[in-house]
């Protein structure tokens, strides 16, 4: 392991030292390690707070998870995108109230096993909450790994990442599991940052760390581009009627499914398509998302409509209903400050 199994105390003690404070590690019991943690991905611990705080207000126990209807439950998940993620967590409560009698599993296969768990997820919960010898191996666990042993594997590939859990699983200490595993994660996300950046001198394991002794720390972690996005220009649709304005629901399978948008088309689409007719208003501005696979390039166009007569899908929500009961997804967030202002 190359210095790996070394680390242990060092990394222990600097992180009782510098631990950060997050509402899920002060009460980590399993229910809330596992929002936080799918919260987690692919979002940054300062801006998951107070939607786990929201959640956890609305949604306290599994039970109330799993009895959580969907439209409230899209909506206290608005903003942290990858909205399947929070059908995954309401499936895996009712496979917990219906196969455990409402006890969140401690063993780790059961656990991989619930939906939208995967080897991560389980080995964060296994450890954190309940003490397992269980490693959780994300991004930044990987890039301390790859630099502490010098090792340069794609972390892509799922044999290395395989090879960094057993080799966790080897160093992980008999004590302290949650501690370690919470440590590790840590270190990657505040000191061995990513982009050859990382703040060496206060790495309490740098002695031990074969990038850093070889100079290597720019080349590691190894990691396959992706393939480039596809851009769309796409063009939004702000369909005003007597103070409220159009929501469309998207198809249930595919990007965004299931949720509420406005209503938007590909830039040679015709709304007179859907019936709509009005006075045109101009635009609200330009907006940008950028999807895993896709980026939206995205104008805007308004129109003040004669009627409310559009085609099954569509709904008008008035700002309430738009504050507090439909779900848009962060895709339009960059146009709802000035619908808000239009529906005052």
């Amino acid at each position: 392991m190359s210095g790996f199994d070394r680390i242990t105390d060092p990394l222990l003690s600097w992180f009782e030292q510098n631990a950060r404070s997050m509402p899920w590690r002060d009460d980590p019991t399993p229910y809330h390690v596992w929002i936080s943690e799918i919260m987690l991905q692919q979002t940054r611990v300062s801006a998951v707070i107070p939607y786990y705080q929201r959640f956890l207000n609305a949604l306290p126990t599994l039970s109330d998870l799993a009895q959580c209807d969907d439209e409230k439950l899209m909506k206290l998940w608005e903003g942290l995108g990858y909205y399947s993620r929070a059908r995954n967590l309401k499936k895996a409560a009712v496979k917990i109230m219906e196969d455990y009698d409402g006890k969140f599993p401690s063993d780790y296969e059961a656990i991989r096993a619930l939906p939208g768990v995967g080897d991560y997820t389980a080995g964060a919960i296994s450890s954190i909450a309940f003490g397992k010898s269980q490693p959780a191996v994300d991004g930044n666990v990987l890039r301390v790994w790859s630099r502490i042993t010098g090792d340069f594997s794609d972390i892509m590939a799922e044999k290395t990442r395989q090879r960094c859990r057993e080799a966790l699983r080897d160093a992980m200490p008999a004590v302290k599991t949650s501690e370690y595993t919470q440590a590790l994660m840590e270190l990657g996300a505040t000191v061995c940052l990513p982009n050859g950046s990382p703040l060496c001198e206060s790495c309490p394991v740098s002695c031990h760390c074969v990038a850093k002794e070889q100079g290597l720390i720019s080349q590691l972690p190894v990691k396959t581009k992706p393939k480039p996005r596809r851009v769309e220009q796409r063009v939004v649709y702000f369909l005003f009627y007597n103070g409220t304005v159009a929501l469309r629901r998207r198809p249930r399978k595919g990007l965004l499914s299931d949720l509420w948008e406005f209503p938007n088309e590909l830039s040679d689409f015709d709304p007179a398509q859907w019936g709509a007719s009005g006075r045109e208003e101009g635009s609200i501005g330009k907006g940008k998302h950028v999807f895993s696979h896709i980026e939206w390039d995205m104008d805007s166009k308004v129109l003040m409509l004669d009627s409310p007569d559009l085609p099954e899908g569509f709904v008008f929500a008035n700002r309430e209903e738009l504050e507090s009961v439909y779900a848009v997804p962060a895709a339009f967030r960059d146009f709802m400050p000035a619908v808000l202002e239009r529906l005052k």
